[in-house]
Parts: structure tokens; sequence; C-alpha cells
């Protein structure tokens, strides 16, 4: 089996999703895209879906409405998210991959009331399928539900998981580790601190939590991959 990850800015990593896929002796295959955070511009090809039995687009640094950034292959990847649905092949969308899932079936992707940095708890109505966490967060918008979706969970800020057909979008992002938060804020230098500081929390502060939340943190996402695999992608 090979599941397509979308890394669509440098920070994109497949983490510990691809680690507990690889557990299942499921192959990651990586799809790099933007190679500059400050350049969304890419024109490269997207494979056809029929070469992988799963497909894991993640986070962007960018918002899905920025044409100006996204403008050059988001319609296409929203395309390629149609097709897969059509196929019954699985996608697991991360935070901007969650919000494009939403996109490409009917939901709309809109400014969240304030951003949301760090780790936070959810409620969810399937906790064997999305532990309610705690889970990091890094994103500034938020999706509408598309049509026949069924939200699985939330916090005061947005819909953090639904759950249509064969596909399962969360807006928190359960691939990171330290090392990885660590390199978004290397990254992103001083529009991260600045961002960090809006939402009222320092990197020194998330990272530590970070640190803190490593057992916990390896523990959700194995079971939330086993579940995927289980319940959605099965």
């Amino acid at each position: 089996m090979r599941a397509l990850f979308l890394q669509h800015d440098p920070g994109s990593q497949p983490g510990l999703v691809g680690a507990a896929l690889e557990a299942h002796g499921i192959e990651v295959v990586a799809l790099p895209m933007a190679g500059d955070v400050a350049d969304g511009t890419w024109h490269g090809r997207f494979p056809a879906t029929d070469g992988f039995d799963l497909i894991v687009p993640l986070g962007a640094i960018w918002s899905l409405y920025d044409r100006s950034q996204v403008g050059s292959w988001i319609d296409r990847e929203l395309d390629l998210l149609r097709d897969a649905d059509r196929r019954g092949i699985p996608v697991l969308g991360i935070c901007f991959g969650g919000q494009a899932l939403a996109a490409a079936h009917g939901g709309r992707v809109e400014p969240a009331p304030h951003p949301e940095i760090g780790w936070t708890r959810v409620d969810s109505d399937d906790p064997a399928l999305v532990p309610p966490g705690p889970w990091m967060q890094w994103h500034a918008d938020r999706w509408v539900n598309p049509p026949g979706a069924t939200e699985l969970a939330r916090n005061d800020v947005c819909t953090q998981a639904f759950r249509l057909r064969r596909n399962l979008a969360v807006q928190f992002h359960p691939e990171v580790d330290a090392d990885q938060i660590a390199a978004w804020i290397e990254i992103g230098g001083e529009e991260a601190l600045a961002a960090l500081a809006a939402a009222g929390t320092t990197a020194d502060a998330v990272l530590a939590d970070a640190r803190r939340q490593h057992d916990r943190a390896r523990a959700n996402v194995t079971r939330l991959v086993d579940r995927f695999l289980a319940d959605v992608a099965g």
C-alpha cells in the first residue's frame, strides 16, 4: 500500500502520521510543492490518484482563499480530492488539508474568530477515532462543514473533525512533535513569533508543552491512524 502526502510548504512533513502509517506497512510518498513560505507558487503535476491507496493533504502556511499564494495549484488539488472520493480512495486531511477537503465537497473556508495556536483538548463524539487530545493547533482559518458530513469533534473556535464517506478532516496537527514545531518557528521567523504573541503564547511555552505531551501525542496519533484505517478507510 502507498500513501501520498501533499507537502504544501517546506514546513509540512508526514511526521508522526507518516510513522504510524509505516508501522502498518504502508509506503509513505511525499510530494513537495511550494518550496518557499514566502511564495506559494507551484506549477508541478499531481500524480494520478489511482497510483495510491491513501492521500494525506497536510497543512500550509497560507489561507486556502488567498489566490495570490495558492492560486497556481489549489483548484487542481480540489479536483484531485474529488477524484479520490469518486474512486473511493481514503483521504486524511490535516489542518489546511482538512479545509481543502471541506471546500472540495461543497463546504467553505473562512477566517476563524481568532487564531488558535498551542495544545488544546477538543470535544469528541467519537473518541475511539478522534481522541480528545490535547492536540497541537496552529491555524487562523476554519471550515464550514460540507453537505452530508458528520461532525466528529469541535471546540469553541471551530469544527475540529468531520467524516464524509472515506474522508476524514481534522483541524489540529496530529503529525507534529517538538522538533517539527521548532522547525515551523524557525521557518516562519518574525512572523511566526508575532503569530504566537497574538495568540497569547510564546515559542518556549508551546515547545515546552510539546515535550510534556510527547508520549500522549504519539499514543493519540496511533489511535487516530489505527481507527482511520479500520473504520474510515476500511
